[in-house]
């Protein structure tokens, strides 16, 4: 039977062949004995340079390598974000509270390993406490202890999704006083971002103060919480003992080197001028704000620059991100990267998705866009 030759460019003569050998020669190239699981493109050429052509090469390259189960679960994590930012604001003090976890950490007196940390996103007011044990009572008592008994009642809380803020009592707790309770995705605290960030600084300022003596870092976190309370925030431009008070506290430098205000300080006057403070402090909470305001859309700006949108509409498989505690432990870093397929059974809400995979049924929790790619069957 004779056979058709092409002129090429890589080689002299390059063999035409039809649609069933093309398939098996691509099969071949890419995922054969000598195969590489090369991308389209790179498959395409490799293809020519063996000496094989047909008109829609590029094109069936690029669908072979999109459509490679293999490729498609060992593929590099997507790094871009797949939804513009959306900020959260609070419209007054202590209404919005984000709560989340630190640790494990040292051994502490006591036996303390954890820390929970609750973060008001109006006044940026952070309160913490260690935690011997992560358990829903905990949680609770923290929640009534530290914000119900000192600063009301919120409007909302938004946590994680561990089984302390999700469990019976916890939501019982919210429902009797009326609080909102967000969850944020799993594995994607960017949803309670405000916590995250306290929580490295507190962190970071900890490691500072403890040096060798790790274990210690629970009696210093009453001095790294006052530190955080007096220092200006850069989002709001006040600190948060101001927005929460209306006065800046004393703190040890102005008794240890007589600052004017303690060196002068009257009773009358200091009252008269506390008064004044208050009354302006409505104003200087309305100035934060804006300032906040216009901090989160600076981020937002950096942030939505490097987005590239994935949406998802229901019915698309898709694969989901192995997270790392549940990645396969025998198989190291050879481990898969993504797994699936899932089903988009639900939108559940600015870039999160509820999803179902045939055998394990629907995941208790949305998921975000995020940790979500298109699988192509």
């Amino acid at each position: 039977m004779e056979k058709l030759y092409k002129r090429g460019y890589s080689r002299a003569l390059q063999r035409c062949v039809g649609p069933e050998e093309a398939e098996g020669i691509l099969r071949s190239i890419h995922s054969g004995n000598c195969g590489n699981h090369a991308g389209g493109a790179s498959l395409a050429h490799k293809t020519l340079r063996q000496g094989f052509y047909w008109p829609t090469l590029f094109a069936d390259s690029k669908r072979m390598a999109a459509r490679c189960e293999a490729c498609q679960k060992i593929a590099n994590n997507i790094r871009q974000p797949p939804e513009l930012l959306q900020s959260i604001t609070s419209p007054w003090p202590f209404a919005m509270w984000g709560i989340d976890l630190i640790g494990p950490m040292p051994t502490a007196t006591g036996g303390a390993k954890h820390a929970i940390v609750a973060v008001d996103y109006f006044t940026k007011w952070v309160e913490a406490e260690p935690l011997v044990h992560i358990t829903e009572a905990n949680t609770i008592s923290f929640v009534k202890k530290n914000i119900l008994y000192k600063f009301g009642i919120p409007n909302t809380i938004i946590t994680d999704n561990r089984t302390q803020f999700d469990g019976r009592k916890f939501r019982e707790l919210c429902d009797k006083y009326g609080i909102n309770n967000y969850y944020a995705s799993p594995a994607h605290p960017q949803t309670n971002g405000q916590t995250k960030a306290v929580n490295k600084i507190i962190k970071h300022n900890l490691k500072a103060k403890l040096a060798t003596k790790k274990g210690s870092w629970a009696d210093k976190l009453p001095q790294v919480l006052w530190a955080y309370r007096t220092t200006e925030r850069g989002s709001t431009g006040e600190t948060p003992y101001s927005m929460a008070y209306g006065a800046e506290a004393v703190i040890p430098v102005e008794t240890s080197f007589s600052s004017p205000r303690v060196q002068l300080f009257q009773p009358e006057i200091n009252i008269d001028m506390l008064k004044c403070g208050l009354d302006e402090l409505e104003e200087r909470r309305e100035r934060a704000q804006i300032r906040n305001a216009a901090y989160q859309q600076r981020v937002a700006r950096y942030y939505n620059s490097h987005v590239r949108e994935r949406r998802f509409t229901l019915g698309d498989l898709v694969l989901k991100r192995v997270n790392p505690g549940t990645k396969d432990k025998a198989a190291g870093s050879l481990a898969d990267k993504w797994e699936g397929p899932y089903k988009i059974t639900g939108i559940a809400g600015h870039g999160a998705y509820r999803i179902t995979r045939e055998g394990f049924g629907e995941l208790p929790r949305p998921c975000n866009a995020q940790y979500l790619k298109i699988y192509y069957p």
